[in-house]
Formats: structure tokens, C-alpha cells, sequence
């Protein structure tokens, strides 16, 4: 499969995946609580050029319209009559998101649990994100991430940024793995609509966004973060599985 085709969903739970080959993962709001970074920079920047006649912007726009979504598409939806002006909009707020996230990004309880069986279980991994480059290695480097990643997939460099699929077909590609055996973590609709398209099991992460909005794009779970029981319990069942197949080769 290449990028820009569309896979069945897929109806597989996390142990129907063994022998597990990869783990892929969102930034923004999965690897670290970034969102509230995001919306301050927002919320202060549109304030200061009159949007919405002075009101700030509320958690319930923020997760409506901007949340996991690609820069291309806020621009659209904040400034639908003038493009360039969103576009340049957009950089200055990235600059400012990065000088905030400098000093604070705490990353999601559990993270470190779960990158560590990673490693462990000796899997691929690859940080796929809407995210522009320059945030998603800001984000990486700050929670110690660099050297934990194979591969960075970005959105706008992809023919089509998430919710298609084609970041997500990527990192198979790249990883030269299967989506038989890979899945992903992801805390937005959009993200989750992206894994969903590209035939992975998703597990969705309640950071920030509604339990029902998540809901509505089919995650195979919903977790809490990653200390999660639910979470364990498919990863204990899937190392039962593969070991299984183990031995029974």
C-alpha cells in the first residue's frame, strides 16, 4: 500500500497484532501536554488582532477547530477570506509556541513507561505528526526523545497531512513494516481518523478532547494515559500471544 490509497479500518485489538513490529506515535498531546501551549499562544495572538470582535477563544473552539488539526486547514477556517494572512499568522504563532514550550512540556504519565517496553520488546518506532517540523524536534529533543525514534514523519511533507493517511502510510514504508503488526497512539479525532484510514488499530489518548468526539473516529481503545490498566492489559495479552506463536513455531 503507498501513500494516498485508503486501507479498511482495521478490526483487530492490540494482541491480534503479534508478533508486533512497530509502534507509532502523534506528538502534540500524545507524547506531551502541549495543547494548553497551543491554545495561550492562540488565544493571546488572536486577541491582540481583534478576532471574534476581542472575545478569547474558549477550550470548546480550540478543540473544534484547531486541535490535531494541519496549519493549512486553521488558516482556512480562521482566515477563509484571506489565506496569506493565515498562513503568515500561523508561522509567528509557531515561533511563539516554541518559546513557550521551551520552558514547559510535560510529557503524558506513563510515556516513559511505555517507550521503555518498547525498547525493551526491541520495537520500530516513528513520531508521525501535523505538527511543522521545527515544533515536532523542539517537542522530541525537550522530553529526551531523539535517539528513540527512527523516523519523523511531518504531515506537510506528505501528499496529504492527516486525517488522510498518508503520514501513517509513510512510517510503514519507511520502517518497511506491517500494518498487521504496528499501531498507533494518538489523542485528536483527526489523528485517529488518519490511523483508522490507514488500517492500524488506534489507541486514543483522552488528553484533552472529549471522550465522545474521539469516539465518533473508531480508536480500538481509549485510554487515560499510559499508566492505563486497559493499556497493560492488551500489551500483557499480546506478549502472551506472541509468545505463543513462538512456540508453536
Amino acid at each position: 500500500m503507498t501513500a494516498g490509497e485508503i486501507s479498511l479500518p482495521s478490526n483487530k485489538s492490540i494482541p491480534d497484532l503479534a508478533p508486533l513490529e512497530a509502534v507509532l506515535f502523534d506528538v502534540d498531546g500524545t507524547l506531551c501536554d502541549s495543547d494548553p501551549i497551543h491554545h495561550q499562544a492562540f488565544q493571546e495572538m488572536l486577541l491582540e488582532i481583534g478576532f471574534n470582535n476581542g472575545v478569547p477563544i474558549d477550550e470548546e473552539f480550540f478543540i473544534k477547530n484547531i486541535a490535531g488539526r494541519h496549519n493549512d486547514d486553521i488558516a482556512a477556517t480562521l482566515f477563509p477570506d484571506d489565506l496569506p494572512r493565515g498562513e503568515k499568522f500561523l508561522e509567528d504563532k509557531e515561533a511563539m509556541f516554541r518559546r513557550l514550550a521551551s520552558d514547559n512540556l510535560p510529557p503524558i504519565n506513563g510515556l516513559y513507561k511505555l517507550t521503555k517496553w518498547i525498547e525493551d520488546h526491541g520495537l520500530k518506532k516513528a513520531a508521525v505528526t501535523n505538527a511543522p517540523r521545527p515544533n515536532a524536534e523542539l517537542m522530541i529533543s525537550k522530553l529526551g526523545l531523539k535517539d528513540f525514534f527512527d523516523v519523523v514523519i511531518v504531515g506537510s511533507e506528505c501528499e496529504h497531512a492527516k486525517p488522510y493517511p498518508d503520514p501513517y502510510l509513510k512510517a510503514l514504508e519507511l520502517l518497511k513494516v506491517s500494518k498487521d503488526h504496528t499501531f498507533i497512539c494518538e489523542d485528536s479525532a483527526s489523528g485517529i481518523r488518519a490511523g483508522v484510514a490507514a488500517g492500524m488499530p488506534v489507541v486514543g489518548l483522552t488528553t484533552r478532547n472529549p471522550e465522545n468526539v474521539l469516539m465518533e473516529a473508531n480508536p480500538t481503545m481509549l485510554v487515560k494515559d499510559y499508566e492505563d490498566p486497559k493499556l497493560w492489559s492488551a500489551l500483557e495479552e499480546l506478549d502472551k500471544k506472541g509468545d505463543s506463536l513462538k512456540t508453536a513455531a
